[in-house]
């Protein structure tokens, strides 16, 4: 039997409060179910009716997809609903009154110290992005305090604060198992499904302010900060990939625009498509958001594991709400990140938070956004009073003081600022996509070899745009051989080209040759570039700083060309020039870069003219093939 508010707060039952639109909060009570893998969340009862499920998915769920991570059994947590109900908040805050139990949050610091993740931050940027292991890498780090009081007691207490003082907030949430208590209030829904389209909503950049909002100064050179930018447009490709792989469609890029939070600012675009997929295998194609772990994915969980100490539990996993869907077909499916929460256990309150490390991030700069991510959390626990930042060792905002009298930015310059970013980026994903009229090549076949990085989606879609019919193949599955295909193309991944005692880079470096050898239609992208590069007599070099998410104009092949490069190494044209007898090549005057070449059955590129970035993108992604198909 359904138990009513008073007496679910009263004492610790399984349910949830969700807290999704202004002034009401869902009521969600059921039994629990472990399962080990997303394809086992129980959709539909044993006789087959559809049933509503609310799914917490915690990090290590990544190992699905053959992702490392520091394993800690942390359990994919089903709640199936067996009744819901829906309160005002008010009504909640009525009954909250008549259980409420004064609690506090004592000792309360970070795992790590300011000085040491600011080294952790050096260290990634150094060695990792610096190697060319990838654009940008999330790590995170915990506060971590004692409760006094009891954790469900602090739980209701930090629940109903988020809900009077956190705005903007895509989900506020409890959800209370025997085992597993969090509460949060997330700004950021990673992915839905209603009726068939698929959305996703990739926030990235961190503006902190006064509770009134940013001053016209503060949010014009938030949104004018060249690492702030760039820092969203990778996170758009990242998530771009996924919706290349989930939807036939594409993903249409819409935006941006701003998430204003209690405390902080944040900038998001919206992707859309359509899928037919079941929303469960939609959850384990986009584990997880690039947000919270960072490009290229399978990489950055590897990254992840090497710089952080501890597991991650549910941090950056999901909560996944499946709704039978109102035509009696299918699940919705409502996916907010698991972020801004926190999570009591044993006398213990953990609030983990992470930033975004890119080829030119701060140091200082990153310890400041943790700080300021957890102050919603930790105002909400007690911990941070309105004068108590410098207390708790929060950095202050610089010219925070003096937001409430400072001017404001109007809406028309703000939506200017905001929209003159879409002027770099390429129509082709900010407009429904679909196969070009009168495509070049219908009725050809490609294959896509993916080297672990899902770019390989963006340009399979590309490839589909043109005509092809495409297959996307893991590195690991190719042999020397023809595979069988028109056109094949030799996909981006991270990592040193000349690696070859890595099996990747090697087993890429015979596919390569023996494409060429073979006089076989090839194109090469990024790492295969340079390989193909290597293979034709130029030297490869590490780049003086990583062009990892940098749009460039350069010449390619007499015609100049935008586009999005993410790469550490480059192939180079030596003292003594061009190699004799070799392919035609486009490069930087400058440098000796080699941005592209071409020759008999095969052409290449540095670049990734997949990416939103690059505005001549599928223009010159058409004029490359067309190189690579020529006798």
């Amino acid at each position: 039997m359904a138990l009513t508010l008073t007496e679910l707060l009263a004492q610790q039952h399984s349910y949830a409060l969700l807290s999704r639109t202004p002034g009401s909060i869902e009521v969600l009570q059921g039994t629990l179910e472990d399962v080990a893998t997303i394809a086992e969340i129980p959709l539909n009862t044993a006789d087959g009716r559809p049933q509503e499920v609310l799914s917490l998915v915690p990090y290590r769920q990544v190992t699905e997809r053959g992702f490392e991570c520091i394993d800690d059994g942390a359990p994919l947590r089903c709640l199936v609903v067996t009744d819901r109900s829906t309160v005002t908040t008010q009504a909640f805050l009525d009954a909250h009154a008549q259980t409420e139990t004064p609690t506090t949050i004592e000792g309360g610091a970070f795992d790590q110290s300011d000085e040491q993740y600011a080294e952790t931050v050096r260290r990634v940027i150094t060695d990792e992005i610096g190697s060319g292991q990838g654009a940008n890498f999330v790590i995170r780090r915990d506060y971590v305090g004692t409760v006094k009081g009891g954790d469900f007691a602090a739980a209701r207490n930090a629940f109903a604060s988020l809900i009077t003082q956190e705005r903007g907030a895509y989900w506020t949430f409890m959800i209370v198992t025997p085992d597993l208590l969090a509460v949060g209030a997330s700004p950021e829904a990673h992915v839905t499904v209603h009726d068939g389209t698929v959305t996703m909503n990739p926030i990235s950049g961190t503006l902190r302010h006064g509770t009134s909002g940013p001053t016209a100064q503060a949010l014009t050179a938030f949104l004018d900060n060249t690492k702030e930018t760039e820092e969203l447009f990778m996170v758009v490709d990242e998530e771009l990939k996924m919706m290349a792989e989930v939807c036939s469609s594409g993903g249409q890029v819409t935006g941006p625009s701003l998430k204003r939070m209690s405390q902080l600012t944040h900038t998001e675009y919206r992707l859309r498509g359509t899928s037919s997929l079941d929303p469960r295998d939609i959850v384990r194609a986009t584990m997880f958001a690039p947000t919270v772990t960072g490009s290229p994915m399978q990489n950055a969980c590897s990254i992840i594991a090497k710089h952080e100490a501890r597991p991650r539990g549910y941090y950056s996993g999901i909560a996944a709400l499946f709704t039978p869907a109102a035509g009696g077909s299918g699940h919705d499916l409502d996916a907010p990140i698991l972020i801004r929460t926190a999570y009591f256990a044993d006398g213990t309150v953990r609030v983990p938070v992470g930033a975004t490390l890119v080829r030119h991030s701060d140091p200082a700069g990153e310890v400041s956004e943790t700080h300021g991510k957890a102050a919603g959390v930790l105002r909400a626990l007690g911990v941070l009073g309105d004068a108590g930042r410098r207390a708790a060792g929060t950095p202050e905002h610089h010219g925070q003081a003096h937001d409430d009298h400072e001017p404001r930015l109007s809406t028309a310059d703000e939506q200017a600022l905001l929209h003159a970013r879409n002027e770099r980026l390429t129509p082709f994903w900010l407009n429904p996509q679909s196969v070009a009229p009168n495509a070049p090549y219908v009725g050809m076949t490609a294959v896509v070899v993916d080297a672990e990085d899902r770019f390989t989606t963006m340009l399979a879609h590309q490839l589909r745009h043109l005509g092809f019919t495409v297959t996307v193949v893991p590195w690991s599955d190719v042999s020397t051989g023809s595979l069988g295909a028109d056109l094949v193309v030799a996909g981006p991944g991270p990592g040193d080209p000349l690696d070859v005692t890595d099996p990747r880079i090697a087993r890429m470096h015979a596919i390569i040759a023996a494409r060429v050898e073979a006089g076989l239609p090839l194109l090469a992208v990024c790492l295969s570039h340079q390989i193909l590069a290597h293979l034709n007599g130029f030297a490869l070099a590490r780049l003086p700083e990583p062009r990892q998410g940098v749009q460039l104009t350069v010449d390619l092949f007499g015609k100049p060309a935008t586009i999005g490069f993410y790469n550490t190494f480059t192939a180079r044209i030596a003292a003594g020039g061009v190699p004799l007898g070799g392919p035609e090549v486009a490069s930087d005057p400058a440098t000796g870069d080699v941005h592209a070449l071409r020759g008999p059955g095969f052409a290449s590129v540095q670049g990734h003219l997949e990416s939103i970035l690059s505005r001549d993108g599928i223009e010159s992604l058409g004029r490359l093939v067309h190189s690579a198909l020529r006798e």
